[in-house]
């Protein structure tokens, strides 16, 4: 099986460049893509099982791989959610599959969204990890406008190896991911 484009260049210039701008001595130091998650939460999931499942659907056909049904973890009377109740779909990316959905991410979707600047540079965990919120999943191609049951949003988190935000900052604008203020890579 061929490597993904991504993961080549991540080979080829992302990791010597790492290398040179923290100076890493040990090349298991240098910083790398753990995996992606993608998460949509629906609060209304737990009353209309055929918009969770449509929404599992979708995440199945961005993500190339079968989503996982969340359930809530406790009650919470306000909200007449019960424990165990069924609130959103998850699914957990790694290696070749993730590397794939980065670039299309980066690639087809991402200039897809109106009104886009870019990605706020500042919005790290503090761990080096990075999560993204996209208000509709219609900025995927591969999502077909006539079976949509409602526009929903998901978050997208990028886990990397590194516990720093600098590292994992240029980890992902070596990876092509569209910063504010910055003009963008071209894998």
């Amino acid at each position: 099986m061929e490597k993904p484009r991504l993961r080549e260049h991540y080979d080829d210039a992302v990791r010597p460049k790492m290398a040179e701008v923290f100076g890493f001595e040990n090349p298991n130091q240098i910083p790398r893509l753990e995996k992606i998650v993608i998460n949509a939460g629906l609060g209304e999931g737990k009353d209309n099982p055929k918009l969770l499942e449509s929404v599992a659907k979708e995440l199945e056909v961005i993500s190339g791989q079968r989503p996982v049904i969340t359930k809530s973890r406790k009650s919470i009377s306000n909200f007449g959610l019960r424990e165990g109740q069924p609130v959103g779909t998850s699914v957990t990316l790694r290696a070749t599959r993730m590397y794939e959905f980065l670039d299309r991410f980066v690639s087809t979707a991402v200039p897809r969204i109106r009104d886009f600047r870019g990605f706020n540079s500042r919005a790290f965990d503090g761990r080096g990890n990075y999560t993204v919120g996209i208000l509709e999943q219609m900025v995927f191609p591969e999502i077909d406008y006539d079976d949509i049951v409602k526009i929903h949003g998901m978050n997208i988190t990028f886990v990397t190896s590194t516990d720093r935000d600098d590292e994992a900052l240029v980890l992902l604008r070596e990876l092509g991911m569209p910063f504010r203020g910055e003009t963008p890579v071209v894998v």
